[in-house]
Order: structure tokens, then C-alpha cells, then sequence
């Protein structure tokens, strides 16, 4: 969300802008599209209903797709319409920044799922139940609003209260540009990947433990220690978003003529790629779950025999 890509100071020719905007409105709808059908199955089968996992998983699907409409949205209107009203605005980058902090918490909220399947089998169904898994997904948006809140409650300090009857270029590095801002975002992006990190490191280890114990039913131990394994290749996914402003500083002095290309690119790679791949690879890796997805897809041909009666 803080990417250059939504900020330009010079107009661009008519043609450039609009395959550009065509470019991210069609891999939205596109991504959306892919990620709808996983959300379809879901709500289609009724098995998946009282599985804490696949609830997760759903909330990971339907939190991506609501990040991927705020993105798409902040992309055009940067082109569309450069004096957005700021509370509107803020409020689109409350949402945005709120969908962008829930997929790691999300993941790592799986990951502890997980590890209770493997490593206190006996209690799993005491502590993951259905109700608590709903908790837990009210917990993950109230952790993912604080950063976002605090945005806004320095933003009214810091600037007068006028500014909210203004508006402006509606991006969070044009109108969150202070100071405080940018140590608050460095401190929030630290925290929030540290201890999703040590979460999914913590859990790996002690999967992989039972794993080497487990005498019964190994195979399921090093399944769920795969599973977590792929959360953290999702989480490193997701990660990308917070290097492109690196990534654009490093580019940027080498191909100085191309600095909008660049950023494009940089920008469908690590903001809209990971949002098809992240729910994506594990939706297919499930093979319950895949076999569903797959049931909707299939034809089946009926054959009618008529008899001739007399």
C-alpha cells in the first residue's frame, strides 16, 4: 500500500494509464474470480462448516479478496480522481491496512491450529472448536485495525483538524508522509513478522519433534509439518509487499528513463502475485478440499436408453 506506483506527479499519456489500469483491474477480477470459487465450496459443502481449518482458511481467502478490491480501488482512483475527501480516503486505508496485517496473523493462526492437531491431539477438539475459532478471527481483525487506528489518531493530532474537510491523493505514503508515521510503520511491520515468525518457527519445531516420536501415525505428523512449512512459504509471499519501497530505491537510480515501468512491475509482483499464489497453492495442496473444487467443474454426461413398449 505505501508503493510509489500511486503516486505520480507528471501526467502520462492516455494509452500508458489506461493499460495500466486495465492491467490491475483485469488481474483483480481475475484473482477474485479464482479465489471465489474456493469461497463457493466452502459455503456449498457443509463438511468444511465445523473444521477449524477450513474456516481459517476461508477467513485467509475472503480477507485477500477484500485486499485485493482496496488495492485494485486505490490504484485507479489514483489516476481517476486525484482530490479524494480525506475521510473517505482514510477510510479505505483503514480497510487496506487492516486486510494487509490479517494474512500473516491469519497464517500463523493456522499454524497453532495445526500444532495442537499434532501435538495435543486429545485436547484438539476441546480448544479448536468452532465458536473459539470465531473468536480467534475477531481477535485477528481487532490485532490487524490497531496499526491503522494509529495512523489515524497521529494524523489527527499532528495535522489540524481541517485537513479532514480537504482532499487529497489517496495513498497512505501521500497522506501518512510524517515523521512519526514512518517509525510507527517500521515498529508495526517489525513486530507484526516477528512474532508471526517465531509462531511458525515454533510450531514447526515441535511438529517435527512429534514427528521423530510418533510411532503410529508418523504420516500425519509430517503432513502437518509440511502444512506448516507452506505457511511460512505463504508468509514470505505476503512479506514481499513490504520490500517494494526497497526494491524501488534500489531500481530506480539504475534505469532512471524507466522508473514507472519499473514500479508497475514491482508493484503486480509483490502486491497482486502473492494474493493468487498464497490461498491458491494451499487450496490445491488440500486434497479434501480440491477434490470439492474439482467436483464443480465436472461434467457429467447422462446417457437415456428408451425402450420401445408395445
Amino acid at each position: 500500500m505505501n508503493s510509489s506506483t500511486l503516486q505520480y506527479s507528471a501526467p502520462e499519456r492516455y494509452a500508458e494509464s489506461f493499460a495500466k489500469n486495465f492491467t490491475i483491474v483485469f488481474l483483480g477480477v481475475v484473482i477474485n474470480c479464482i479465489n471465489g470459487v474456493f469461497v463457493f465450496t466452502f459455503f456449498k459443502s457443509s463438511i468444511f462448516y465445523n473444521d477449524p481449518r477450513y474456516i481459517l482458511y476461508i477467513h485467509l481467502v475472503i480477507n485477500d479478496m477484500l485486499m485485493v478490491c482496496m488495492t485494485v480501488v486505490l490504484f485507479v482512483m489514483a489516476y481517476a480522481w486525484r482530490n479524494v475527501p480525506v475521510p473517505f480516503c482514510i477510510l479505505l486505508l483503514i480497510i487496506a491496512s487492516t486486510t494487509h496485517k490479517n494474512t500473516p496473523l491469519t497464517l500463523a493462526g493456522m499454524a497453532i491450529e495445526r500444532y495442537i492437531a499434532i501435538c495435543k491431539p486429545l485436547h484438539h477438539s476441546q480448544i479448536c472448536t468452532v465458536r473459539r475459532t470465531y473468536i480467534l478471527i475477531s481477535l485477528i481483525w481487532g490485532v490487524g485495525v490497531i496499526p491503522a487506528l494509529t495512523d489515524l489518531v497521529v494524523f489527527s493530532i499532528v495535522l489540524p483538524i481541517s485537513i479532514f474537510s480537504k482532499g487529497a491523493l489517496c495513498s497512505s505514503a501521500n497522506l501518512y508522509s510524517t515523521s512519526y508515521h514512518i517509525e510507527i510503520s517500521k515498529c508495526t511491520h517489525g513486530v507484526y513478522t516477528s512474532a508471526v515468525w517465531l509462531i511458525l518457527l515454533f510450531t514447526y519445531v515441535r511438529v517435527l519433534h512429534t514427528a521423530k516420536r510418533a510411532k503410529s501415525d508418523k504420516s500425519s505428523a509430517k503432513k502437518a509439518q509440511s502444512t506448516i512449512m507452506l505457511h511460512g512459504i505463504q508468509l514470505l509471499l505476503c512479506m514481499l509487499s513490504y520490500i517494494t519501497p526497497l526494491i524501488d530505491r534500489i531500481y530506480f537510480p539504475l534505469i532512471p528513463s524507466e522508473q514507472k515501468k519499473v514500479a508497475f512491475f514491482n508493484y503486480l509482483v509483490t502486491n497482486m502475485a502473492p494474493r493468487l499464489l498464497s490461498p491458491l497453492i494451499y487450496g490445491v495442496r488440500d486434497q479434501h478440499l480440491y477434490k470439492h473444487v474439482k467436483g464443480l467443474f465436472r461434467c457429467k454426461i447422462f446417457i437415456v436408453k428408451v425402450k420401445a413398449t408395445k
